[in-house]
């Protein structure tokens, strides 16, 4: 077994609560990394003798991203509608079809491509786990396929036939298809189901669909997502899942519901920039002690950014979120989405995924916004003993 000693850092983020603060800063700090799995955590004075060595330079070094909701396996390109969105139009969820036609067209090999770009981008950012959504594919066939290529890059793979209903189809034989053939052929090759429920869109799920659409999820044996409270009031905080994702609308009953159970709110402020859309009241959230994350919802349609930093300067200038609460909802929020334990922190016996920024300290994440100080220190950087940009492969 190797061991290698990652030292000179000047700040360490560690997202440890038994350091004192919120994040688990230590100044002058190491780690060592075995396996890779994090054996050792403390101040370089201390480190344990390693079998190789990577001396950061005195940069800071946070936990990677985990980037809990995006849509990655796509084709197509809709920049026109971003265009009109920002001469006044307004988003209904509508252009999806334009994206499941272009998905559909796409072979195995061009998806494949598109989607180890973007995830070596995210990686580039920063960015050290993702889940990736289906929901571009509408078909039995198409659905499976995109999930199956998901999985060639990530372990958190999401059943979304539930994303909108075809044109032309009825809604009720569409959703016999989505939690009867579509969830059998799909759930082999996925972790979570997950529903865009919105009762004020005429191409999402009301209430009662979203249910039964996670009924059957839960009943395959697979994690609960929701896409829910975005354009609108809805139920989407009752469903008792994970994860609900957008809490644009929130009442304060929703806000009181969420902070009594273990559902996270996953906020998506890409989503509101790309849209010009209200920001969700994150503040009202952390203060009443609902768990937050962070995500890019990394979608052709209302938010093409890869960018994890960029959400964490969103949700500092916009949703009145501190740097230390926004990197812990990108990380250690993240990680409570997906319900992991093994990532989002950077506590002994954590899977070893870690982000270097070329900074002082965590707060230029939001203080430098669109500068390409983060990235991520991959396997090629502990193999060669040095740092290094990651690149696709």
């Amino acid at each position: 077994m190797t061991s290698v000693l990652i030292d000179g850092i000047g700040e360490l983020v560690t997202n440890s609560p038994a350091v004192g603060d919120g994040l688990g800063v230590l100044a002058n700090a190491a780690l060592v990394v075995e396996s890779d799995q994090i054996t050792w955590v403390g101040p370089s004075s201390s480190a344990p003798a390693a079998d190789r060595r990577i001396d950061t330079g005195g940069r800071s070094v946070v936990p990677a991203f985990v980037d809990s909701h995006s849509h990655l396996a796509f084709a197509g390109d809709r920049a026109d509608e971003f265009t009109a969105r920002m001469a006044g139009a307004r988003y209904d969820g509508g252009g999806i079809a334009r994206t499941v036609s272009a998905t559909r067209s796409a072979s195995d090999d061009e998806l494949r491509a598109l989607l180890r770009a973007r995830v070596a981008e995210m990686h580039a950012q920063g960015t050290g786990t993702v889940e990736i959504k289906s929901g571009y594919g509408l078909t039995v066939e198409h659905e499976a396929r995109l999930l199956r290529l998901a999985g060639e890059v990530t372990d958190e793979t999401t059943f979304l036939g539930a994303h909108v209903c075809p044109a032309g189809t009825d809604p009720a034989e569409y959703l016999d298809l989505v939690t009867g053939p579509m969830l059998e052929a799909c759930a082999p090759h996925a972790r979570w189901i997950d529903v865009f429920c919105e009762p004020a869109s005429p191409h999402a799920f009301d209430g009662d669909q979203a249910r039964a659409v996670l009924a059957a999820g839960r009943a395959a044996k697979l994690g609960l997502r929701v896409h829910g409270n975005q354009l609108g009031h809805g139920p989407g905080v009752a469903f008792g899942a994970a994860s609900v994702d957008h809490c644009t609308y929130l009442s304060a009953a929703d806000v009181d519901a969420l902070a009594a159970c273990d559902t996270v709110a996953t906020l998506l402020p890409g989503v509101e920039f790309a849209t010009r859309s209200p920001y969700p009241d994150a503040r009202a959230l952390i203060d009443a002690g609902v768990r937050v994350a962070l995500a890019t919802d990394c979608n052709p349609g209302t938010c093409f950014t890869s960018s994890m930093p960029f959400v964490i300067a969103l949700a500092v200038r916009e949703m009145g979120l501190t740097p230390a609460e926004a990197l812990r909802a990108a990380t250690a929020g993240g990680a409570a989405a997906l319900r992991r334990g093994d990532v989002g922190h950077l506590g002994v016996g954590a899977t070893a995924r870690l982000t270097v920024l070329d900074a002082p300290s965590y707060q230029h994440l939001a203080y430098r916004p669109g500068v390409p100080i983060a990235r991520l220190l991959d396997d090629r950087a502990l193999d060669a003993n040095r740092l290094t940009r990651a690149s696709a492969g």
